[in-house]
């Protein structure tokens, strides 16, 4: 009865290697799981796409920082510049099939110039006006905005509605 208590003990007891100084650690059966949990996870990912290649007898070796691992692998990860061939024959990166999301020349500079006469605008614009168009940029509540500005929200509305109806007349070369 005394050698199976002996070896329930000895079964609970688990050893870690840390692989930075090349040593054994013995730790409990919570320790040792609450340490290899994240390591077993990762290295269970990393096989799943192929990026893992170590062999059972040295998975003790695994701390789970495969960068530095010597049975680490390219796996499914491809590079950009990786090329395939398409049916006529042509070789293709996959850098030549992803889009210019940037905006052309001349749409930044009919941006810039309709930016410039709205400015413009806008520094022509008397003291209520100008403040209405802050508080519209500033994104407030229609309640809020006749709040700071002393009046009603319907007559807040109306001025801003007659304000933008002004502006977008003025801008209607540009719109």
């Amino acid at each position: 009865m005394s050698n199976k208590g002996k070896n329930l003990s000895q079964s609970n007891e688990r050893k870690v290697y840390i692989r930075n100084t090349e040593q054994w650690v013995e730790v409990t059966e919570a320790q040792y799981r609450a340490y290899y949990r994240d390591i077993w996870a990762t290295r269970k990912r990393a096989q799943g796409h192929h990026q893992c290649m170590c062999p059972r007898n040295k998975q003790w070796m695994c701390d789970g920082d495969c960068l530095v691992c010597p049975f680490h692998a390219a796996g499914d990860n491809l590079s950009l510049d990786y090329t395939v061939t398409d049916k006529d024959g042509n070789e293709k990166s996959w850098l030549d099939n992803l889009v210019d999301d940037r905006p052309d020349i001349q749409s930044t500079l009919e941006d810039r110039e309709l930016l410039d006469v709205l400015l413009h605008k806008l520094d022509e614009l008397d003291p209520e006006g100008r403040r209405i168009c802050e508080l519209v940029m500033e994104g407030r509540s229609e309640r809020d905005c006749g709040k700071e500005m002393g009046m009603a929200r319907n007559t807040f509305v109306y001025k801003r509605d007659k304000l933008f109806a002004v502006l977008a007349d003025y801008l209607k070369d540009f719109i």
